[in-house]
C-alpha cells in the first residue's frame, strides 16, 4: 500500500463513536442506564462514566490499544511500533491515574464486543452494581 494511499485510509479513522462504542452504548441504554460520553476531566477521556457510582469504562480497539501487543509488534514498521506502545503505555497511566482517584476502571476490548456483549456488559453491570450496595446513588 502506498503511504498517500495508507495515509488517506488511516485518516478517516475516528477516536470515538467507533461501531464498538456504538455498540455498548445500545447495550447500555438497553438496560435503562445513563452516562456521560468523553469526560475531558477525566484522564484519558474514558468512553462511557457514571459519575455517581465512580466507573470509568474504556471500549478499546484491538489494534489501536495492541491486544496482544508482544505477538504481533515485530510485523510492524518501527513508527508503528512505537505508536502502539504509546498508546498502551498511555493506558495504563490513565488507568492507574483513575485508580488513584477512586475510579473502578473496565477496558472493553473490541474482540470481546464482536465475541460476547452481554458478557462485556455484565462486567459493566457488576461494578456499578457493587456501588449500588456501598450507597452510591446511580
Amino acid at each position: 500500500m502506498s503511504p498517500e494511499k495508507r495515509s488517506a485510509l488511516m485518516s478517516r479513522i475516528r477516536g470515538k463513536d467507533t461501531l464498538p462504542e456504538r455498540e455498548v452504548a445500545q447495550a447500555l441504554s438497553g438496560i435503562a442506564l445513563s452516562w456521560e460520553s468523553h469526560a475531558r476531566d477525566l484522564p484519558g477521556r474514558p468512553d462511557f462514566v457514571f459519575r455517581n457510582a465512580r466507573v470509568a469504562v474504556f471500549v478499546d480497539g484491538d489494534f489501536w490499544h495492541g491486544w496482544r501487543f508482544p505477538q504481533w509488534h515485530d510485523k510492524l514498521s518501527e513508527a508503528w511500533e512505537q505508536k502502539i506502545a504509546g498508546n498502551r503505555a498511555r493506558d495504563r497511566r490513565n488507568h492507574r491515574r483513575l485508580r488513584r482517584m477512586g475510579w473502578t476502571v473496565i477496558r472493553i476490548w473490541e474482540h470481546q464486543i464482536r465475541l460476547d456483549l452481554e458478557k462485556a456488559m455484565r462486567r459493566v453491570r457488576a461494578a456499578l452494581g457493587g456501588m449500588r450496595e456501598k450507597g452510591a446513588e446511580l
